[in-house]
């Protein structure tokens, strides 16, 4: 209201000078200013007075690049609202109030490119007269809201022929109780037609067949480690990896997710378990250290994705240190130079390693 105190005083001013040196003329202007004032003083007064802003978003949780309905209703008080505009965050320039209306309402579809929490300052109503005499503010500080970013699962794309998991995920059961595939192998005389590559022959490849492993060897483990990214970008471009490794591996039969801080990996179930939880997780992870049990957790499963936030790192001699039969992927933004990628998701490419302690992996 200084606006409306600042014009008054003037035409205050302007009366007292009028009487002071007898000009009549300066009263004029001078009784004007003052019931400008006061008229505009009480209307922005009697509006804002019982008004009310309010927003309604249509979801806390939100994935990245998908669009959050937000809903913002503006009541004016005991007058219609004198003119003005509506502040919101969620918006991109302030959205203006029409004269004389007693509620507005918007609607607006907001998308968010990071994954993270976003704290959202509540709305505010800035109410002003159509002259711009005097002005009010309500709802501000009213509190805040958060809206929880979660991070895009992406597709996991091969880069040659086959399944980019095909040592992770789980088959049907086939010759009893061997039903997790790992991949392809030379044709041993007297195995089962059922285990037979038939695609693979029809391409030339010669006669492959089907690997398996005893059901009683563990689960896919996705590891992230968020130490050091030299960018921003290439942690969030792992976070995502790491989310669509674990999404994807946890639909085709179940998984582990080792995330950086944890003692102990946490099981997703094909079913759902457990997903929900880890992509709220998946969205607050900041640069930090690997997982202190990242040994124990890789020596229970037979393949390991080790997910790094750094470009052109290398995969832990501690997890490599493994059984002979483990198999070992690094996945890193972006490519390493010298090597060919087996798979690609979300910016980043996952390395197939040698089994066991035969592992190994250049910058």
């Amino acid at each position: 209201m200084r606006g409306a105190l600042a014009t008054g005083a003037l035409g205050l001013a302007l009366v007292l000078l009028g009487v002071a040196v007898d000009a009549e003329p300066l009263l004029v202007p001078g009784v004007a200013l003052i019931a400008l004032a006061a008229a505009s003083a009480g209307w922005v007064a009697a509006a804002a007075r019982g008004a009310s802003v309010e927003r309604e978003l249509s979801a806390r949780r939100v994935v990245e690049e998908e669009p959050l309905t937000v809903r913002i209703t503006a009541r004016a008080g005991a007058l219609p609202f004198p003119g003005g505009v509506l502040e919101d965050p969620l918006l991109p320039d302030a959205a203006p109030l029409r004269s004389g209306r007693a509620i507005a309402r918007l609607r607006i579809d907001v998308r968010f490119g990071r994954r993270g929490a976003r704290i959202l300052a509540a709305p505010v109503l800035a109410l002003r007269d159509p002259l711009g005499v005097a002005g009010r503010r309500v709802g501000e500080g009213d509190g805040e809201e958060r809206v929880l970013v979660l991070p895009r699962v992406h597709p996991v794309t091969a880069t040659g022929e086959g399944s980019p998991l095909q040592s992770g995920g789980r088959a049907a059961p086939i010759a009893g109780a061997e039903i997790e595939l790992d991949g392809l192998r030379p044709y041993r005389t007297g195995a089962p037609a059922s285990r037979i590559h038939w695609a693979a022959l029809a391409r030339g490849a010669g006669l492959l067949e089907r690997r398996l492993r005893p059901e009683g060897e563990g689960r896919p483990l996705v590891v992230l480690d968020a130490a050091g990214p030299a960018e921003a970008d290439d942690l969030d471009a792992a976070v995502r990896a790491a989310a669509s490794l674990a999404h994807a591996l946890a639909g085709a039969g179940g998984c582990s997710i080792l995330l950086p801080g944890d003692r102990r990996a946490t099981a997703l179930e094909a079913d759902g378990r457990g997903w929900p939880a880890v992509h709220a997780r998946l969205a607050l992870v900041a640069p930090g250290p690997a997982a202190s049990a990242l040994g124990a957790a890789a020596a229970g499963a037979h393949a390991v994705y080790y997910v790094a936030a750094r470009r052109g790192a290398r995969a832990p001699q501690r997890m490599l240190r493994g059984h002979g039969h483990q198999r070992i992927v690094l996945v890193v933004p972006g490519h390493l130079a010298g090597r060919r990628a087996a798979f690609t998701v979300a910016g980043c490419s996952g390395y197939v390693l040698a089994s066991g302690a035969r592992a190994a992996v250049g910058a």
